[in-house]
């Protein structure tokens, strides 16, 4: 009871209509009285959002000035500072060009962290990977880098060889040939950095069956579903009679796939 006559004795009203509804002006800063215009209260301050912005309204920069979210991957967060180019004669040098460049203050650290995230992002977008995929991986890479475990390699050798592990481990297994069609280093490079990285981290990924290729493979050459029954069937009894040992799963997928289709007599090359 105390509680709530404290909060009445607080509210702000017009003494001459207390019960009448009041009205904020924003840009001023003042309460009003719905019924008489007085003003009963100034100087309010509007705790709710600067800017108000839309999903449909993609034209235009972001009038906020709080910034995005905070990246928990970043060792520098989000807190940077931006210096801005200057605007008056003293800004410029002799040739006209700006002294100060619009440019972020970031540290070196955080910076390779955002440029592995974008080309791993990029990559995973050639290619059609799902974001689960794309975290998996970013993560990979921030261990591999605060642990300075590959000193000497390539940040775009590790971010492939990240990803590449990130499928395996998603149950959604690429092949280095894949990877490296949308990677700037070679098939090679991103082995060395694949082995590497699961020593360094402890870590390990299953092994790469003919059964986590088969269905891809059909759907990227639009065959029948009889044709992949029969191609699990071929691949599976070729590991189970031992008649393989050795060889890639990535090519008894295939050569089970080219028979399946020529037994249905489909042409496959």
């Amino acid at each position: 009871m105390a509680s709530s006559s404290r909060m009445e004795a607080n509210k702000v009203c017009c003494y001459a209509h207390p019960d009448a509804p009041l009205i904020e002006d924003y840009r001023a800063g003042d309460q009003i009285c719905s019924d008489c215009g007085l003003v009963v209260g100034d100087r309010v301050i509007d705790v709710g959002s600067e800017w108000r912005t839309f999903s449909n309204e993609k034209s235009g920069t972001d009038p906020s000035r709080v910034g995005g979210p905070e990246n928990p991957l970043l060792n520098g967060s989000d807190l940077s500072t931006v210096i801005g180019p200057g605007r008056g004669d003293a800004s410029f040098d002799d040739f006209g060009v700006s002294k100060y460049q619009n440019r972020r203050t970031m540290s070196s650290s955080d910076r390779a962290l955002i440029n592995a995230f974008r080309e791993i992002n990029g990559m995973a977008d050639r290619i059609n990977l799902a974001k689960t995929i794309v975290d998996r991986a970013n993560n990979l890479f921030k261990q591999v880098h605060d642990g300075k475990n590959l000193k000497g390699r390539s940040n775009d050798a590790i971010s492939s060889a990240c990803l590449y592990i990130a499928c395996r481990q998603e149950g959604v297994p690429r092949t280095f040939k894949e990877i490296c069609a949308v990677s700037k280093v070679s098939k090679k490079e991103i082995g060395r950095c694949f082995k590497l990285i699961l020593k360094a981290l402890e870590t390990s990924v299953d092994l790469i069956t003919t059964g986590d290729f088969m269905s891809r493979f059909c759907s990227n050459l639009s065959l029948p579903n009889m044709v992949q029954k029969a191609a699990t069937h071929i691949a599976r009894k070729a590991v189970e009679l031992d008649i393989v040992p050795g060889r890639s799963p990535i090519s008894v997928a295939a050569a089970a796939i080219y028979m399946a289709s020529q037994v249905n007599l489909i042409l496959c090359t």
